[in-house]
């Protein structure tokens, strides 16, 4: 008899979260090389169409498939209890998922995706549900949190972690087989409208702020047979928005990105494409904005960590300013709107201070495009994040948290008076 396997996406606890096209696409591809293999069902607590979100009328979603959890405020964690925000549990309430144990039988085991490694709180709870209920059941923990904090993830109660993407031991833990080119189970979704694709793993470049080398490795492409079966089935769905979760979409787009985007075209697939991963500028060249146009993306995120030449050689001098506005006039010139045109800054990375910064956010600024802090959040492991250990216990996932960090840096008046700026920059391009 095949096994039965519950996929559960966690809770979230934090001082901020919303669903940027968030999918737990590790999970879902999981049990995607396992179809047929398994009986499987799926628990979202993120999953923002289920019918107790909807009932929600503050929560609706935006053009392009985006909008606010459901949160609860609770306590702040001791560690944290000196930053002044409110601390939320986000996503749907501990009871449901409690009455949905309840009402079915044990599964045989539970995989469970991680990944923040400062939102382990909602592995906890789920762990600790499962175990009041089902303690015969056998629970798998994956993902960044399990790779990147290993030691700390060996104390929360599970049975078998997966530890970055070598599956071969989980395979042999479930006694199952599994075939690569399966897509992700979308299926397991009773309604869906955002989807989510891969065409790589991993990034060839290695920069000192970064975890992908450590979880992903050396960059490698995907097989387009598969990328483009799985787009499929997310059509055949009526998904509308496909966000992509490459990390380095753009590199050796004429073996990956162009392939797959000629397809898109000759199959007359309509789709909104997004790219929240960061695009690396240096890559786009005025023909592959052109295609990139034509095929259907509607935002593009470009990654511009820093417009400081020093900070850029530093960090692995992945993208440089003119780069970028070279980019950027490639974009507009092929169609696309300068409005879905948005460029990463770093705020409260310990080698960007503060002139620097907003000197950054100035130059986005006046080449018409917009802005966007993203809060930096020191990784173990990575040498930027080791470095942070002057400031916080970097053996606490909570102190890796992004709110928190640039706020113990920089101060909360200091991390306001910045964030005020980008708004306001924003705003005068209006």
């Amino acid at each position: 008899m095949a096994p039965r396997i519950l996929l559960v996406n966690p809770p979230i606890y934090d001082f901020t979260a919303y669903d940027f096209w968030l999918k737990p696409y590790g999970l879902l591809s999981i049990a995607g090389y396992m179809r047929g293999e398994a009986d499987f069902k799926l628990f979202d607590y993120l999953d923002r169409l289920a019918p107790f979100v909807a009932k929600q009328n503050k929560l609706k979603s935006d053009q392009w498939g985006r909008g606010r959890f459901y949160c609860e405020q609770v306590p702040n964690p001791a560690c944290l209890e000196a930053i002044p925000r409110y601390f939320r549990r986000f996503g749907l309430p501990r009871s449901m998922f409690k009455d949905f144990l309840t009402r079915e039988r044990p599964f045989d085991f539970v995989l469970i995706q991680t990944t923040m490694t400062y939102w382990y709180k909602g592995i906890e709870e789920v762990i600790e549900d499962i175990r009041g209920l089902w303690p015969q059941t056998k629970i798998i923990l994956g993902g960044n949190y399990v790779t990147l904090c290993s030691g700390h993830a060996e104390k929360l109660g599970a049975d078998f972690l997966v530890r970055a993407n070598n599956l071969e031991p989980l395979w042999q833990y479930l006694a199952a087989g599994a075939d690569l080119m399966q897509p992700a189970l979308w299926e397991a979704y009773e309604k869906l409208n955002v989807g989510v694709l891969k065409l790589s793993d991993g990034c060839p470049f290695d920069c000192t702020y970064c975890s992908v080398p450590k979880v992903y490795g050396k960059f490698e492409t995907r097989p387009l047979e598969r990328s483009l079966a799985e787009l499929e089935l997310l059509c055949q769905l009526g998904v509308e928005n496909i966000a992509f979760y490459d990390d380095a979409l753009l590199f050796e787009a004429e073996k990956v990105l162009i392939p797959f985007l000629n397809e898109v075209l000759k199959r007359n697939i309509k789709m909104n494409f997004h790219s929240p991963n960061a695009l690396n500028a240096r890559f786009i060249t005025s023909r592959l904005a052109e295609l990139m146009v034509r095929a259907g993306f509607k935002t593009f995120y470009l990654g511009f960590e820093s417009a400081s030449l020093q900070w850029q050689r530093r960090t692995g001098s992945k993208v440089l300013s003119d780069e970028l506005a070279q980019a950027v006039e490639h974009l507009i010139s092929a169609g696309a709107e300068p409005a879905s045109i948005t460029a990463y800054q770093i705020l409260g990375h310990p080698h960007i201070n503060v002139q620097e910064l907003e000197a950054s956010m100035r130059f986005v600024n006046s080449l018409g495009v917009r802005g966007m802090l993203a809060d930096f959040s020191p990784i173990p492991g990575t040498p930027d994040g080791e470095y942070c250990r002057r400031w916080v216990d970097m053996d606490e996932p909570l102190m890796h948290n992004k709110t928190a960090f640039p706020i113990i840096l920089l101060g909360f008046d200091e991390v306001n008076r910045l964030k005020d700026l980008r708004r306001e920059l924003n705003h005068s391009l209006a």
